[in-house]
């Protein structure tokens, strides 16, 4: 993968400038926030050991290009927004080690999943965690199936900006006829306030609401486990 196309923002007529400029100068200029997201029309929509990860993964990608903010990085003394930005996620190899895994993303979900399960099988067996070459108009991700938490803080540099959103979703629980996903979202305050994460989580949950639209028929789902 290569970087994609972006702009550069003019800070002098941003209406951001004077938030991002006070949020910069913090040490640990992030916030985090965890919410649930109801996921049962997609869930239904998926066949037993279907692919819900790469589902996942592609409905936090779309909810997250829809939101601007979402694109913008921090890159030296400028501001950029990507076109498109792209999801970065860790998969375990046999002996527990981290990989990552990139996945161009594509609005249509059969052309963003048709190379999905060879990325991750790809990366599995990768010899190293560096064997891709890092880029910021990623968005990284994470999945913690084994919990059903209720807050996430994830590790970051401090000593530059890094102003690329991170992502954690955990174990699914039922609540009455209700499937409820805990979803994490990490970002820059200084790009990122609370309004552009909630319109995040909007986007997530229409999209969810809407899985009907966007993914095969059940039975034309292939049963291969991700």
């Amino acid at each position: 993968m290569s970087e994609g196309p972006y702009r550069v923002i003019d800070r002098s007529t941003w209406p951001r400038r004077e938030q991002f400029e006070m949020f910069l100068q913090f040490g640990f200029p992030y916030f985090s926030i965890t919410a649930d997201v109801d996921i049962t029309a997609y869930r239904e929509r998926l066949p037993k050991g279907g692919r819900f990860t790469i589902g996942l993964v592609y409905a936090i990608a779309a909810a997250a290009n829809a939101v601007p903010e979402f694109r913008q990085r921090i890159r030296n003394d400028e501001v950029v927004e990507f076109e498109t930005v792209h999801p970065s996620i860790i998969v375990l190899n046999d002996d527990e080690a981290f990989r990552f895994v990139n996945f161009p993303f594509a609005p249509d979900f059969d052309t963003f999943a048709a190379d999905a399960p060879q990325r991750i099988e790809d990366a599995r067996t990768a010899p190293s965690m560096y064997s891709l070459d890092d880029q910021d108009d990623f968005l990284f991700l994470t999945g913690l199936p084994w919990i059903n938490f209720s807050g996430v803080f994830h590790a970051a540099p401090t000593h530059a900006p890094d102003s690329v959103p991170r992502i954690a979703w955990g174990k699914y629980k039922t609540e009455g006829a209700r499937i409820l996903l805990p979803l994490n979202v990490q970002v820059h305050h200084a790009l990122i306030d609370g309004v552009h994460v909630g319109r995040f989580y909007a986007e997530v949950q229409k999209i969810m609401d809407d899985a009907h639209q966007w993914l095969p028929p059940r039975d034309a789902m292939s049963r291969e486990r991700t």
